[in-house]
């Protein structure tokens, strides 16, 4: 549905976005994460037809964004941050108005803004004047302008943005809702709009697209093999010793763990493949007698994919690793007295 190649976009001698490639999928909600000043509104606007590209191509539905413009905007919805509201008019009036723009027949206008009122839940604003509205609501106006041709894509830059909890999760729930027929882009740096909205993610840094894949592809890459978090009870090094003849067994950690009982401990293990090694695990300490009092598997988050992929100095992921287990005791196994670490 919308396929942006090698795209580029230059003020002068500053680059915004540098060779930024995705694909969005009929249907998906695909979500570009970065911090604030990545390009991510700048791909949007390129997306639109707002900004014209320096470099490469954009495709919705077909169209080259720059080649066949008027068609592209026939076929995207766009909300830009700042929602474009005329405050002064009624929500109906406004959303008439609209379609006016948008080229829909007057036969169809009625059902078509009904349609976007009812999808963005304004039944009850239908008569109010804009300016009377919530943020909340005027962002659902927003929306409502952006779907009221019932196009196949829809362009969202941080449509969550300034929003208070309650809102937020109002406005998620619709993009939800909006998905399956049409395709919806959106951008934003709030990680947790990600992980609850989007299908896949392109994270972009600095203008260009580090990494994209599903939030759980992601999050399997970055933790580079599978990882336990146990709470077991027993002797350290006899536990240590089981342990160790695990396959693969790449490192384990002792967490601080001092609100348990005596001789109870808490520990992390990790191996160097993604195979699951959990059955294999709990069979070393239980035949052996090690008490097992829990066992979870634990990746890495979204923050921590987040943080590595847009950080350039290693240090400030250190520090964070530190900060985590500041009060972890790292026990070498074989492999890691070998000189590998985590």
């Amino acid at each position: 549905m919308i396929d942006v190649e090698h795209l580029s976009k230059t003020y002068g001698s500053t680059t915004a976005i540098n060779d930024v490639t995705f694909q969005a999928e009929p249907g998906e909600i695909l979500g570009l994460l970065g911090p604030n000043g990545a390009g991510k509104t700048t791909t949007m606007r390129i997306l639109s037809g707002y900004l014209p590209a320096s470099h490469g191509t954009a495709r919705v539905a077909g169209y080259e964004v720059h080649e066949s413009p008027m068609a592209v905007r026939q076929r995207i919805g766009y909300l830009p941050e700042t929602p474009p509201l005329y405050t002064d008019m009624t929500v109906e009036n406004y959303l008439n108005f609209v379609a006016r723009i948008k080229g829909v027949a007057a036969g169809d206008r009625p059902t078509k803004i009904t349609s976007a009122i009812e999808r963005c839940n304004l039944q009850e604003k239908r008569k109010v004047i804009i300016r009377k509205l919530s943020k909340g609501f005027r962002q659902r106006v927003g929306i409502a302008q952006a779907i009221v041709h019932d196009p196949p894509a829809i362009i969202l830059d941080e449509p969550t943005v300034g929003l208070d909890p309650r809102q937020i999760i109002e406005v998620r729930n619709l993009i939800k809702n909006l998905a399956g027929q049409t395709t919806v882009i959106l951008s934003t740096h709030i990680l947790p709009e990600v992980s609850m909205t989007c299908d896949r993610v392109a994270i972009i840094n600095k203008g260009r697209v580090v990494s994209s894949g599903t939030p759980d592809d992601l999050m399997l890459q970055l933790s580079g093999g599978m990882r336990y978090e146990l709470e077991v009870e027993g002797d350290r090094s006899y536990i240590t010793e089981q342990l160790q003849r695990v396959a693969d067994l790449k490192e384990l950690y002792w967490l601080a763990a001092d609100e348990l009982p005596e001789q109870r401990h808490r520990l992390r293990v990790s191996t160097e493949t993604n195979a699951d090694f959990g059955k294999q695990l709990a069979a070393a300490l239980v035949s052996e007698h090690v008490g097992l009092y829990e066992m979870r598997k634990v990746g890495a988050s979204l923050e921590d994919v987040f943080l590595q992929l847009t950080t350039e100095e290693t240090a400030v992921e250190a520090a964070s690793t530190v900060e985590t287990d500041a009060m972890a005791e790292p026990i070498q196994t074989d492999s890691t007295q070998a000189g590998e670490t985590e």
